[in-house]
């Protein structure tokens, strides 16, 4: 079976059995703790445990994408082409962040498993909680169809709520009033803790910001 056949088959085979209760965040980290079981074999299955971690979504513009690394040459003059027909179009941007934990080869039936999870979960009372069913040699892409889910599921609350808030509104320079209280953060904290610096420069210069910021951002890092 080819690659491409065996990522549709995962997909096709994946099922949130219990999705959270709450959607991403739009205003600040969203932190959703995973249970995703696969069949090894006939009532022998995998549960794996971790946290899917949303940073704060992002609004961002065709001109930003560009600058950013790690698009294949085709997607980079997609985003080229989005850039000259509308460069200052806003759109979100989700980055995540899967920190996997505990993995346990359970000799049981899936029903007894889901119902132990369930009520764990009940226990806790954690509206951020989700059990996936996925494939055992491809959890991963699982993990990504969930993850992908949850974004869509999410998207027109965090646009309806960031536009509420004006945040997509863009001055002159075409950059978003999101960006740059995001930019005025990324000041704040890397005056506190210097390892912030790197982030922030890479966001100027994403924003094409570096000149108007150059000054401040010298005059914050004089003392060390």
């Amino acid at each position: 079976m080819e690659a491409d056949d065996k990522i549709r088959l995962a997909i096709e085979n994946t099922m949130v059995l219990r999705p959270p209760r709450q959607q991403l965040a739009t205003f600040g980290i969203t932190n959703v703790y995973y249970y995703m079981i696969t069949e090894l074999m006939n009532e022998v299955n995998v549960v794996r445990e971790g946290r899917v971690i949303a940073a704060r979504p992002k609004i961002v513009t065709p001109t930003y994408l560009i600058n950013i690394e790690g698009f294949s040459g085709p997607a980079k003059r997609f985003i080229q082409m989005a850039a000259e027909q509308n460069p200052h179009e806003p759109g979100i941007l989700y980055s995540y962040k899967n920190e996997t934990g505990e993995m346990n080869i359970v000799s049981e039936p899936l029903v007894n498993i889901l119902d132990k999870i369930n009520k764990r979960i009940d226990n806790r009372n954690d509206p951020l909680s989700a059990i996936i069913k996925g494939v055992e040699e491809l959890w991963d892409v699982s993990l990504m169809k969930f993850t992908f889910e949850l974004t869509r599921n999410s998207a027109y609350r965090n646009f309806s709520e960031l536009y509420g808030r004006g945040r997509l509104v863009a001055d002159n320079q075409g950059v978003p009033r999101d960006a740059r209280e995001n930019i005025e953060e990324l000041f704040e904290m890397a005056a506190k803790d210097p390892s912030y610096a790197p982030e922030l420069v890479s966001e100027l210069h994403r924003w094409k910001l570096w000149s108007t910021y150059q000054d401040r951002f010298l005059n914050l890092f004089k003392r060390y």
